[in-house]
């Protein structure tokens, strides 16, 4: 699973990319300062079993803080996308592409209006921040047009002379952009695209193409650089307008600032917090003169800075992964000592015998049955994941 942020130049997704993963990413107010996708890892935050159980876990993958476990994501900046990128502009095929197998977007967008639709630098609401979702989701929808239109002709004429199923034909054909049989059916049969493929007009095939982009490739919007004056104005009017997509207010700038003093030790920080403890005097006036600002213009009004809530909506909401924590009825620990080492996202819809395969495919092919350690009961394979469970699985030896 990885998610991808994706939206126009200069909008802030190298900020929020380096805020998440805290990679070193290269930041300036100038058009196409990524100039090819960058990968890292961010962390999704899952309230920690530590405190039920009163024990301090040791992760062997993220960390915990106070009872908040992060867990490791894939996340990719994709270099900023420009009006005609689904036919080249701007490297926007290759940019696309980058797109094709990430399982969710996080679109960035600068909700403060103050780059252009080129990702120049302009007065602060002087761009209206609802044509870029119009425009990008244009870019898309036609990408995935552009996909399944190619050779369209030849591939109807082959599915009707072979009796093929179109579902799976279609599933096949758009399976780099990770298209599902049941996606295809589903969007299909909302579409009513009832006559047969050889038959589909070319608005038939934007549509289809419209339908499985937004069921393949779900979307949340960051609303980016939130802390400059009048941007919340603009905010109101993308809620209002967009009531389809979950819209949340950002300032990556922010929490690039708290991530890197926490780092320095200069403040303790619990990413998505509202608030952070100052534990250094080593601070400068100007970097005391940040942190307030921070606190009286991002923290205090939005509850956070948004970007660790974008990461955990993307996956547990947009996505519907659930943490699932392995343990045993009479022992947290595993073989090295190590106290709940791991927490695994799995798939809403997930069962006991899906986590064992997950653990390792000796633990799937030797399943027998599975305990549900909090409440202290046999389960079997075919019992559904919950979020937060913890689970032990016993095999046969």
């Amino acid at each position: 699973m990885f998610i991808a942020l994706f939206g126009k130049p200069s909008v802030g997704k190298s900020s929020f990319f380096k805020a998440a993963t805290l990679a070193e990413a290269e930041i300036a107010n100038y058009p196409f300062t990524t100039l090819k996708s960058q990968e890292g890892i961010a962390y999704v935050k899952v309230k920690c079993i530590e405190g039920e159980f009163k024990v301090k876990c040791t992760p062997r993958f993220g960390y915990c803080i106070n009872e908040n476990r992060f867990v490791p994501i894939k996340l990719t900046d994709i270099p900023g996308l420009i009006e005609g990128s689904h036919i080249g502009a701007g490297r926007g095929n290759e940019f696309l592409t980058s797109i094709a197998s990430a399982d969710a977007l996080i679109h960035i967008i600068d909700i403060s209006g103050s780059t252009n639709e080129k990702g120049e630098s302009v007065k602060p609401l002087s761009h209206d921040p609802l044509k870029d979702v119009r425009f990008l989701e244009h870019e898309l929808d036609m990408w995935y047009f552009g996909i399944m239109k190619k050779g369209w002709e030849k591939f109807a004429r082959t599915v009707q002379q072979e009796n093929q199923n179109i579902k799976k034909a279609l599933a096949k054909q758009l399976s780099s952009l990770k298209v599902a049989e049941e996606n295809v059916e589903e969007s299909i049969k909302k579409l009513k695209l009832i006559h047969h493929p050889t038959e589909w007009s070319n608005d038939d095939l934007k549509s289809l193409a419209s339908e499985l982009r937004r069921v393949t490739k779900p979307i949340i919007i960051a609303a980016n650089k939130i802390d400059i004056n009048g941007s919340k104005l603009n905010l109101d009017r993308l809620k209002e307008s967009f009531p389809e997509y979950t819209i949340i207010p950002s300032s990556a700038d922010s929490e690039l600032a708290l991530r890197e003093a926490a780092k320095h030790e200069l403040i303790e920080y619990i990413p998505g917090e509202n608030s952070f403890k100052i534990i250094s005097d080593k601070l400068t006036k100007e970097q005391k003169n940040a942190l307030e600002y921070i606190q009286k213009n991002v923290l205090d009004i939005y509850g956070s800075t948004g970007v660790q809530d974008i990461l955990d909506f993307a996956v547990f909401d947009l996505l519907k992964y659930l943490a699932i924590f392995p343990g045993g009825l009479n022992n947290l620990k595993d073989s090295e000592g190590r106290t709940i080492p791991d927490c695994y996202l799995m798939p809403d819809g997930s069962s006991a015998l899906d986590f064992a395969f997950r653990l390792h495919t000796d633990l799937g092919n030797n399943f027998i049955k599975a305990y549900d350690v909090r409440a202290k009961r046999v389960i079997g394979k075919e019992y559904l994941l919950k979020n937060r469970d913890i689970i032990e699985i016993v095999v046969k030896r």
